[in-house]
């Protein structure tokens, strides 16, 4: 392997695309990022989005020097579309690259730039929410990640379509709108006349509003009320701090699905819900704690992880705990 060998990671997701360029030490050399990577939430923009980012990365860089490049990818099942497929490949190959792209899923990352460990657990509780069972920094099984129609139990879109059901259930019974029910109205309807529900005709009112605004969304927007619960949650907000409770308690069962209480490898929590600074991260390190064994990290730098899994993929030997550390911090 000669020394100006060179390695690439990136980490694409819904909200931004990140590249990064390394030589064999670890040391950074070419960095790039531009807006959502995910086919699937960004499915007209996405592999773009990926070619500006890699163009940036490569700036002053030989892209033949790129020998190995880990890619990781929400929303990456879209590659199977071979019109999409195309695309990414069409974004690569105009940037001059020509080692082929190793596509792996966001959980792997995830975990890698949490732990440099081989084997162990993630979570990743964002808008949407999933776990994975890791052994040798691959993923072997799954747990939820199912979607917001039928899984993601304790994400942020969970938190968010709560509380609009917690809001109709108060309409149905003709209850006070207070608290986190009136943040949910003015989050969802900013120009409703809050004077409007005084009797039984504007709670109708208000129900039919809210129902007709939620549905003509795409569903994804719920999510958006997360921080809405978070809100409340910090002032006191029953309602929120049952629906918090919950979220942690929900988040716990999925990874209760693919961890035992006998396993002492390290769990990896991503994602703005389970992070340090969310009531519902909070709350689930402390049940993981009383539930299972072994360390409980954070997830740093996505794309830091991946670099760190393309300089293993070069050579085994490079895949070092300094390397991690240098690239990941």
């Amino acid at each position: 392997m000669p020394a100006t060998a060179l390695v690439l990671g990136g980490d694409l997701g819904g909200t931004s695309t990140r590249i990064v360029i390394a030589d064999h030490e670890g040391n950074v050399v070419g960095r790039g990022a531009a807006a959502g990577g995910n086919p699937t939430s960004h499915p007209a923009s996405a592999a773009a989005n990926f070619g500006q980012a890699i163009h940036q990365a490569l700036e002053g860089v030989d892209p033949a020097l790129v020998r190995t490049a880990v890619i990781g990818m929400a929303g990456g099942a879209a590659l199977a579309n071979p019109a999409v497929r195309a695309q990414f490949d069409a974004a690569w190959n105009g940037a001059g690259l020509v080692c082929a792209p190793d596509y792996i899923g966001d959980l792997e990352v995830a975990f890698a730039s949490g732990t440099p460990e081989p084997d162990g657990t993630v979570l990743i509780a964002g808008t949407g929410s999933n776990a994975g069972l890791m052994r040798d920094h691959r993923l072997v099984r799954t747990a939820d990640g199912h979607g917001w129609l039928l899984g993601d139990d304790g994400s942020g879109f969970w938190l968010g379509r709560e509380a609009v059901r917690s809001l109709l259930r108060a309409l149905d019974l003709g209850e006070p709108i207070a608290g986190l029910g009136e943040a949910v109205v003015k989050a969802v309807l900013p120009d409703h006349d809050e004077h409007a529900i005084a009797e039984r005709e504007g709670y109708n009112r208000l129900r039919d509003d809210l129902i007709n605004t939620v549905n003509a969304r795409p569903p994804v927007l719920l999510a958006e009320l997360a921080r809405t619960v978070v809100t409340a949650y910090d002032q006191n907000d029953k309602t929120a701090q049952a629906l918090v409770k919950r979220a942690a308690e929900l988040l716990t069962e999925t990874v209760s699905r693919l961890r035992t209480t006998s396993d002492n490898g390290p769990l990896v929590l991503a994602g703005s819900v389970a992070g340090e600074s969310s009531p519902v991260g909070r709350l689930l390190r402390q049940s993981i704690h009383e539930h299972f064994h072994g360390e409980v990290l954070t997830a740093h730098n996505g794309v830091g992880g991946a670099t760190w899994l393309a300089l293993g993929a070069l050579d085994p030997a490079l895949a070092t705990r300094s390397n991690h550390t240098r690239l990941v911090s």
